[in-house]
């Protein structure tokens, strides 16, 4: 499965990108919401798209927004440090929102699983 991870901290990124891997996910890795859209645009198929919520320019819940006003449905993930709780309020659309802590390395492939299946059960 090809994933997206957007996070403007390169070590967090990084941190991410290798967490997937070791799980077998074929990664792509970009800095901003910008090059997102960008990757989105291109001819791979990406299946899920995990972002950081606090980036320059275009927050993660606003890369979000723009993805789904453009008809790009793939599900998505928001990372944020903050209590994702009012961001899922704010955004119910989200596939998930969850901390980014020290946990995500265990908690993270959670979350992927139960949304692949979700999507699928809607597909």
């Amino acid at each position: 499965m090809q994933i997206l991870v957007v996070d403007d901290d390169p070590f967090a990124g990084e941190m991410i990108k290798l967490t997937l891997e070791a799980l077998d996910y074929d990664v792509l890795l970009v800095e901003h919401a910008l090059a997102a859209i960008e990757q989105l645009q291109a001819e791979q198929p990406i299946e899920l798209i995990i972002s950081d919520m606090n980036m320059p320019m275009i927050s993660g819940i606003e890369l979000f927004q723009t993805l789904r006003g453009q008809g790009i449905v793939t599900p998505f993930i928001l990372l944020t440090g903050d209590d994702p709780e009012p961001l899922q309020q704010q955004e119910p659309a989200l596939n998930a929102c969850m901390l980014k802590d020290f946990s995500l390395d265990e908690t993270l492939p959670e979350v992927i699983e139960q949304v692949m299946r979700a999507h699928k059960g809607r597909a």
